[in-house]
């Protein structure tokens, strides 16, 4: 059978996301013997933004790897999407190599400015300000977005940054044509991107109105920095004019970053955390990511019961995760933070033995008070707006990525002269142990204010292996509930043999601790609510969560992607 009537067929057996481009996006990427058609793979994507999509569908198309098309994807995505797509801010990639056998994961999450201190977004009585962390030029910590994707092409990719470069600067350059998502997000932000001159000049018109659908969008200074990167290479953002510019900005709105900050700034490859679930191997971010940490240990502590016999989104069911998922977040508020200045009990947290004394806590019929779950004791067992995308190819090669700037459209600074927005990722630190942060995330010591240091995230770009063979890439947006989105898209595919379009559709539910309560998507039973309320949950049904961007690969190879249609714009492309 061919690729092409196999995934006709998949498209209607599983209501998958399986699509070639429109006519008239088949022109060429670039020139050149590199990107020849006929040495074209077939592969998948799937992110957040149609533009993004078609323009790594056709990098694969035309000859190019897994890491070119997500490096690709990247860059446009910081062009179309700029709530969340960026330049101006970080995030982490995982890479897997089945020819090698090889998952490797690349750190570029932002770092705190050199003369960062514990206590900089406090009052003079010691209470946190939120809104110096979070809309201030000291709520930005060093970006790692342009550094982090030229080493990932670097390493494992084909293309030369240039060429990667070449389909955002067009976009930048000749624009785009608006969709809705895109207007009603700056309308939504409108009141607090607009106290910037240089936020409103970028993204509403002249007269300070919106951009409307169908209107053409063009971020010329945009284009600018991004040529710049393309002809001088990547250093250029940390160390040429685009360094001056972000600087000044900075310094020009009381911000304490300086051009050594950026010029020190520096990617980390490191080994993901690694666990088995039920015969599947989970490959994911590990600190300062908490993210692939706590996924690990609620897969742990699930394992020991059928999930798949309790039934998808049942009470029992539910129950069970959520009380795995309280306990895994207290953990979080002690011992996460960043690898390079605490000590993070990364195998006590991920280990068999520590999962099953916290599932002999959990009793079946009852749900456990807040105030009675507090952070374990691993040391024993020793031995909101982002993105993510997904890539596979042919060769075995597949790209999980996340990258952020916290909250939509960041601190929405604007670097002037440069285009783009910056990131609030101070605000990820604890302001203060013991106070929740933006998100109602608990943090503590481990995660205190220190210069240089990476902020602790729950970005969980994860692979799932089975034997020895990609089989799922997968993560999401979403803050705190980023950890239980991916959770959930896991289990769903492995517990309840779901397609992977269901497995990224099907209603979610959230459990982080404190406050201490279930958040729900719509679609959850009435009568399953009551089940829990009956076992003495507070249930709360609130806003979609998370937008997991997936690609599962069967086993005869076939390629299936999953957009979530939590976002209006997502789309999953293959050939």
């Amino acid at each position: 059978m061919t690729r092409l009537l196999q995934a006709l067929l998949l498209m209607l057996t599983s209501a998958c996301a399986l699509a070639a481009p429109a006519a008239t996006d088949n022109a060429p990427i670039l020139e050149g013997e590199r990107f020849n058609p006929e040495l074209g793979r077939h592969g998948m994507v799937a992110t957040s933004n149609r533009q993004a999509t078609r323009i790594a569908h056709r990098v694969l198309a035309e000859g190019g790897n897994a890491v070119d098309a997500a490096v690709t994807a990247g860059f446009a995505l910081a062009v179309t999407q700029p709530r969340s797509g960026n330049i101006g801010g970080g995030g982490f990639m995982l890479i897997s190599d089945e020819e090698s056998g090889d998952v490797i994961a690349i750190d570029y999450r932002e770092k705190a400015p050199s003369g960062a201190f514990r206590t900089m977004f406090q009052d003079d009585d010691g209470n946190v300000v939120a809104q110096r962390s979070r809309f201030s030029a000291n709520a930005s910590g060093v970006p790692g977005t342009v550094a982090g994707l030229a080493l990932a092409l670097r390493r494992y990719g084909t293309l030369s940054l240039a060429e990667a470069l070449e389909p955002a600067i067009d976009l930048a350059r000749n624009g785009f044509e608006v969709v809705p998502r895109f207007s009603e997000g700056l309308r939504q932000a409108a009141d607090r991107l607009k106290q910037w001159e240089a936020t409103r000049k970028t993204f509403y018109k002249s007269d300070g109105s919106l951009y409307q659908p169908g209107d053409r969008f063009r971020q010329p200074e945009l284009a600018e920095t991004l040529q710049r990167i393309a002809d001088h290479g990547a250093e250029e953002f940390y160390r040429g004019r685009t360094a001056d510019l972000l600087v000044n900005t900075i310094q020009a709105h009381g911000g304490i970053m300086t051009r050594e900050d950026l010029a020190r700034y520096q990617p980390v490859i490191r080994q993901p955390v690694h666990g088995n679930y039920r015969g599947y191997d989970i490959y994911s971010m590990g600190p300062p990511s908490s993210g692939g940490v706590h996924i690990i240990q609620i897969l742990n502590t699930i394992e020991g019961d059928d999930i798949g016999a309790m039934g998808f989104n049942s009470a029992a069911t539910i129950h069970l995760m959520s009380e795995a998922m309280s306990r895994a977040y207290a953990d979080r508020s002690k011992y996460l933070g960043d690898p390079d200045f605490v000590d993070v009990p990364v195998g006590a947290l991920t280990s068999k033995a520590y999962a099953r004394a916290l599932r002999e806590q959990i009793d079946p019929r009852h749900a456990t008070p807040a105030s009675d779950i507090g952070p374990g004791n691993p040391g024993r067992y020793e031995s909101n707006e982002t993105t993510h995308f997904s890539v596979a190819d042919d060769s075995g090669l597949a790209v999980s990525n996340t990258y952020t700037l916290n909250f939509s459209y960041g601190s929405g600074l604007t670097v002037a002269g440069a285009g783009f927005l910056l990131n609030n990722e101070m605000d990820d630190f604890s302001s203060k142990p013991g106070v929740p942060n933006a998100y109602g995330l608990m943090g503590g010591e481990a995660n205190a204010i220190e210069g240089n240091k990476r902020m602790l995230s729950s970005m969980s770009p994860t692979i799932v292996k089975h034997d020895g063979r990609n089989f799922l890439i997968t993560g999401s947006p979403g803050g705190s509930r980023i950890i239980t989105t991916t959770l959930e898209v896991i289990s769903n595919v492995i517990d309840h043999h779901m397609n992977v379009q269901s497995a990224v559709s099907a209603p979610r539910f959230h459990d982080q601790w404190l406050p201490d309560e279930i958040r729900i998507e719509q679609g959850i039973s009435p009568d399953t609510v009551r089940l829990l309320k009956g076992m003495g949950h507070r249930v709360v049904k609130k806003d979609a969560m998370g937008a997991s961007q997936s690609i599962l690969i069967r086993a005869d190879g076939t390629l299936a992607g999953g957009a979530d249609p939590r976002r209006s714009t997502s789309s999953a492309m293959g050939l």
